[in-house]
């Protein structure tokens, strides 16, 4: 079966790609006037963003901090739409279950980054002035290749600046923006 959908020309708004609906089997974003879209997610990367999650609801919890943790929401950035595979957001933010989240309701973003060549440069390269124009304070991205590794970032004079990398197998602390330790090699394991 085939879907008609009306042609699109020229640049794109974040009110048209939320129009598009939901789609569970492709993530749409807009990086200024282009969308960009990619496929759902392999297992190793849905298993870190699940247990990733789960460290970081936990942190949130113990340290009593009004966050809500979420994955893969509407990220409404200066110039641009995206979906971070997980953001951690002011539960006032969350408290009206929005469609979207502005990104000054964001406290920290987390990218996995797709194992394909484009979604690697897109994670690496092209979201971060993004996120950085945004004023969002943290963000971490979590490598799955060659060996797993988290990648430690904050907001500095405008740009992100790599705190430090945790390294798979061994647990590293993290104290911002919420204390837990994390083994990076832990959240990707298959459970056999």
């Amino acid at each position: 079966m085939s879907v008609a959908h009306d042609p699109h020309y020229g640049p794109w708004t974040v009110e048209e790609v939320l129009a598009l609906g939901e789609d569970r089997g492709e993530r749409r974003e807009l990086m200024g006037e282009a969308l960009l879209m990619s496929p759902a997610p392999g297992t190793k990367h849905q298993r870190a963003s699940s247990r990733l999650w789960h460290l970081l609801d936990t942190a949130v919890q113990a340290a009593g901090a009004p966050a809500e943790v979420l994955e893969a929401v509407n990220l409404v950035l200066p110039d641009g739409l995206f979906i971070p595979d997980i953001v951690v957001v002011e539960a006032a933010a969350a408290a009206e279950d929005p469609i979207t989240y502005d990104a000054e309701a964001a406290l920290l973003v987390v990218e996995i980054v797709s194992p394909s060549s484009s979604g690697r440069r897109t994670d690496r390269l092209l979201k971060p002035p993004y996120y950085a124009e945004a004023g969002i304070e943290h963000l971490w991205r979590l490598e799955l290749e060659p060996v797993p590794a988290l990648v430690v970032s904050e907001l500095r004079d405008g740009h992100y600046v790599e705190r430090f990398v945790a390294e798979a197998g061994r647990e590293t602390a993290v104290d911002a923006p919420f204390p837990l330790k994390v083994d990076p090699g832990a959240l990707v394991a298959s459970r056999r």
